[in-house]
């Protein structure tokens, strides 16, 4: 049996959280000696106080938790549909040549085109809807789960598949049973790229028609001069990504810590 990952005590993760507070805390410092030094105006580059009170402002409107939560669903499902779509296709790729052959290179010349160039194409297909955003974000998710996927499927050990075959397992019992397990590493490793690329598509997604939402917000401070929106914006678009992603974590970290442990 695999020896599991070293439990973290809570000395180790308050020195984990310290450490990781480092940059964000010097980013902070900097920031605030820029514009003490008139580097550049309020107008843009708005203090860390002025960013403070545009996110009271927000709050005391009811709209500061209102952008976050719309953005968050939108995200969420955005990455299920790219998510499963992704792991659907790459487990065919991955199990099929012939599939590989004439599905993989159409993919490939998709993957290459800009997330603004669909915003027109969606708005024709699909009105201004939220299906437009959903679809463009699930879009997002898809290529970095589905490169991953098949990547990982090319190095799985081909004695595992033999063994599998031998015993009579049918391609859905393999892909299952074998495959998945075997690929479990680079697939979380793509479930995590899918997410923040899902995350960055938001922006664009929320470019058609939204009136709600983190990006949203982000092009209505550009278009009202408010920089201090509009650096509340990215604040929150990265701290919510963050988290997201640490989510994924942690549930990739106990994935594989059962996996070593098995």
């Amino acid at each position: 049996m695999a020896l599991g990952r070293p439990s973290l005590h809570g000395g180790d993760v308050l020195k984990r959280i310290g450490l990781a507070l480092l940059v964000p805390l010097a980013l902070l410092g900097l920031w605030q000696l820029v514009v003490e030094l008139g580097i550049y105006s309020r107008g843009q580059l708005p203090a860390p106080v002025d960013v403070w009170r545009a996110g009271v402002q927000l709050w005391d409107a009811d709209l500061f938790w209102l952008n976050i939560r719309v953005s968050f669903e939108r995200v969420v499902r955005g990455f299920l549909y790219g998510g499963v779509i992704a792991i659907g296709l790459g487990l065919i790729v991955g199990l099929w040549g012939v599939a590989r052959m004439v599905l993989d290179p159409a993919l490939q010349a998709v993957r290459t085109i800009p997330s603004l160039a669909w915003v027109p194409l969606f708005i024709l297909w699909m009105g201004i809807g939220e299906q437009p955003k959903i679809m463009l974000i699930a879009l997002g998710a898809f290529f970095p789960i589905y490169t991953n996927l098949v990547s990982g499927i090319e190095h799985v050990d081909r004695k595992l598949i033999e063994a599998a075959n031998a015993y009579g397992y049918s391609r859905a019992s393999l892909a299952w049973h074998v495959i998945l397990p075997a690929t479990l590493p680079s697939l979380m490793t793509g479930l995590r790229l899918g997410l923040a690329q899902a995350w960055l598509f938001l922006v664009a997604a929320e470019l058609i028609g939204a009136s709600r939402g983190l990006g949203f917000l982000l092009v209505d401070g550009q278009n009202s001069g408010r920089a201090d929106v509009i650096v509340l914006s990215i604040i929150l678009l990265a701290v919510a990504g963050k988290l997201c992603d640490g989510g994924l974590s942690l549930v990739q970290n106990r994935l594989l810590r059962w996996s070593d442990a098995a």
